[in-house]
């Protein structure tokens, strides 16, 4: 159990009750069919090394080799943030309200929409 200070009252927390750097990482990993060693493979990160973030903290840079791997913020992989959805480019541009402070119409919208997905199944 941990004992968390907030605005000088003490809170026992379970560790039950929140999920770590490294369950989230596993869990990810789980979703994809691989192993924590296939992952430090494929992101080049030293091995046994995400183990080892259940008592030290990573590095930055390989927080983001993996928070890259899966297609997720690095403030999700810390729990700061609750979903790792990545909005998709239609949710996107249909929240695009103006540019340079001219508003865009729906059928502009769509042309956007268009441009960018063609571009990014050309890469």
């Amino acid at each position: 159990m941990s004992t968390v200070k907030l605005d000088k009252k003490l809170f026992k927390v379970r560790k039950a009750d929140y999920m770590t750097l490294l369950d989230t990482i596993k869990k990810l990993a789980d979703a994809r069919h691989i192993t924590i060693a296939e992952l430090e493979r494929s992101t080049g990160i030293s091995n046994g090394q995400i183990r080892r973030w259940d008592k030290s903290s990573p590095k930055a840079e390989n927080l983001s080799k993996v928070a890259d791997y899966f297609n997720v913020s690095t403030d999700y992989l810390l729990g700061r943030e609750d979903s790792n959805e990545n909005p998709s480019i239609d949710d996107i541009v249909d929240n695009l309200r103006s540019y340079q402070g001219k508003p865009i119409p729906d059928d502009e919208k769509d042309v956007l929409k268009d441009i960018i997905k063609g571009y990014l199944d050309r890469r």
